[in-house]
């Protein structure tokens, strides 16, 4: 599809007010400048893949496809961090003979800030999840701890790269506080699932190339998953939940199930972050033949009614298996999802071999949920 046409398919659907989104021309400028940071930026620690994640998945859920700037506060983007690094505090075990279980370094130095702070608060707190930490009385503290170097780190140092600072994608916005520059909410939100892979790729990397890594590592396979994926334990106590609220049958074709997969209804390779309203049960052979494809209407119909009728039970059930609940970020999530997807003339996936095309009243739907 040629870029004006996708322009005014997009601003058709949503009819966003605000400043117009940037042109082709300056989102393929900001590509550009994007992979200047990957190639040219000085990467020491993995804060600035971290903080490129959060930005982008602050921009689909707070943000709109327009041009207009979005300010964000640095405590949001230190709970980010909390979220993304709480799993790396636990140290990471191979079970081969040549490896020894330990605490991977995100550092080239001393082990990353974060990473400390974060330890010593689960020496202090029993939490085994941030959403149960997040009750606990000093957890503020640790949101400002985190929050301080975030500002002082990677905000101060993300937009230095060849030798030069070209701040095109936030400015700071008083004491606490940035604002990302009109333009670049859009583009982060169109572009979000690349910069998602860019920048878990190269947390990977560094991670393998730090030589304090290597005798924990030995020669292991599964290190993204380790990092960035949820436990196959708490799938399977979300699962079990989601059957008793659910009952046993597959969202999509309700047939009893006799096995059962915790699909990501809105696709995990298209927005790589676990929201409890967002998971749903389905057989096996239906999860894999949708696969990574948005789900058709009738399917999308049925997932507003329970986002809206189960939400305070889904809540329950994220409070206490550790998953963040909210219905409404993830109705916003949905609406970015299916709105990209009426944008390149997508199709959603009906049932194994079915498909239908995305029409405006996909978009209608979800916004009247």
């Amino acid at each position: 599809m040629d870029h004006s046409r996708e322009g005014r398919l997009l601003e058709h659907a949503l009819v966003v007010p605000g400043l117009p989104p940037p042109s082709a021309d300056e989102q393929l400028a900001f590509l550009a400048k994007l992979q200047r940071i990957f190639a040219e930026g000085d990467f020491t620690a993995t804060y600035k893949f971290a903080l490129l994640i959060a930005l982008a998945d602050l921009a689909v859920e707070r943000g709109a496809d327009n041009g207009d700037p979005l300010p964000l506060e640095t405590s949001q983007l230190a709970e980010r961090f909390i979220q993304l690094y709480w799993k790396h505090v636990t140290p990471y075990a191979t079970g081969s003979a040549e490896a020894v279980a330990g605490i991977l370094r995100q550092n080239t130095g001393a082990q990353a800030a974060v990473v400390t702070a974060i330890t010593a608060f689960r020496a202090r707190v029993s939490a085994s999840n941030p959403q149960v930490a997040a009750r606990d009385m000093t957890y503020p503290a640790l949101v400002r701890e985190v929050a301080l170097t975030v500002s002082a780190q990677p905000l101060s140092f993300l937009q230095n790269f060849g030798g030069t600072t070209d701040e095109f994608i936030y400015e700071r916005a008083g004491r606490g506080q940035i604002c990302l520059k009109p333009g670049v909410t859009y583009c982060l939100r169109r572009f979000q699932p690349l910069i998602q892979r860019l920048s878990r790729s190269r947390w990977v990397e560094h991670i393998k190339r730090n030589r304090a890594n290597h005798s924990i590592l030995g020669r292991a396979d599964d290190l993204e998953e380790f990092l960035f994926e949820t436990s196959r334990q708490s799938l399977m106590a979300l699962g079990a939940s989601l059957r008793k609220l659910d009952g046993g049958h597959c969202f999509y074709c309700g047939r009893a199930l006799a096995s059962i997969d915790v699909d990501h209804f809105i696709p995990f390779s298209q927005y790589p972050r676990d929201l409890a309203n967002n998971f749903v049960l389905a057989h096996p052979n239906c999860n894999r033949s949708k696969s990574d494809m948005l789900a058709a209407k009738r399917h999308l119909e049925h997932w507003v009614e329970r986002l809206v009728r189960r939400a305070d039970e889904i809540a329950e059930i994220g409070a206490d298996v550790g998953f963040v609940a909210d219905a409404n970020l993830c109705k916003r999530v949905a609406s970015w999802g299916y709105s990209r997807a009426y944008a390149s003339q997508s199709s959603a996936w009906v049932a194994p071999s079915l498909f239908e095309h995305i029409d405006e009243s996909y978009l209608r739907l979800v916004e009247l949920a």
